[in-house]
Formats: C-alpha cells, sequence, structure tokens
C-alpha cells in the first residue's frame, strides 16, 4: 500500500505484535524478530514525524522492548504498553482545506510490512 501526504510533519502509530515485530515472539525462546518491511519504512520517516508504538504487552516487557527496538535502530517517540487487545479506533478532524488527516491500515498478522508513502507538496 502506497500513501500519498502532505509535507506537513505527521504522528505514525504502530501496534507492536503482528504488526512490527512477530505477534508474541518475546514469549518464544528466539525472542523478538522484526517483521520485513519495518526497517525500511522506519528509515523512511522523516525526523520531524512523530511515532507512536502501543501494545498490549504488560508493562514489566517494557525495557526488554526498548532495548530490542534499540538494538534494531528503529526510532519512538511514545511506547504505550498494557493497551487493550480489541479495536484501535483514530479519530480526527478534517483540515478546512480538505486535506485527510487520519488514515488507518490493517495488515495480516506478522507479514512484511508492506506500506510505503510519498509526499505531495500540492497538499
Amino acid at each position: 500500500m502506497k500513501l500519498t501526504l502532505s509535507p506537513l510533519p505527521k504522528t505514525w502509530v504502530f501496534d507492536v505484535d503482528g504488526t512490527i515485530v512477530k505477534h508474541n515472539g518475546h514469549l518464544t525462546q528466539e525472542g523478538d524478530q522484526l517483521l520485513p518491511g519495518v526497517k525500511e519504512l522506519f528509515e523512511s520517516i522523516p525526523a520531524t514525524d512523530v511515532i507512536v508504538l502501543m501494545t498490549a504487552r504488560k508493562p514489566e516487557y517494557e525495557d526488554a522492548l526498548k532495548k530490542f527496538l534499540a538494538k534494531n535502530n528503529i526510532r519512538f517517540d511514545y511506547l504505550l504498553t498494557d493497551m487493550p487487545q480489541g479495536e484501535r479506533i483514530l479519530v480526527n478532524d478534517r483540515k478546512p482545506s480538505g486535506l485527510q488527516t487520519a488514515y488507518a491500515v490493517n495488515k495480516n498478522r506478522d507479514q512484511a510490512l508492506s506500506l510505503s508513502f510519498e509526499v505531495d507538496n500540492s497538499l
């Protein structure tokens, strides 16, 4: 999937398990494993953008997750743990210009993160 985005700074919100790392990998002997496409997408996100990660993992797994992400050069600004396991709902207002200010991407669990974007300076 390819998104066409404005040049404005953005907020990216990612679930952790099944989206950027193998679901429940932290509970296996191998530990967390990045999914294909994650490193490339995160490297393409501008430094001016904010990245929020959320997970249903309990707070006692937070330090290990932070170490794993740092080791793999996955930057983030906020990490929310102990989130409910159900739907994640994003609600935002549309700009008066008509610019869409919210997108939702549902991907298959543990599959590659095939998401890219281009900036349209006319937006």
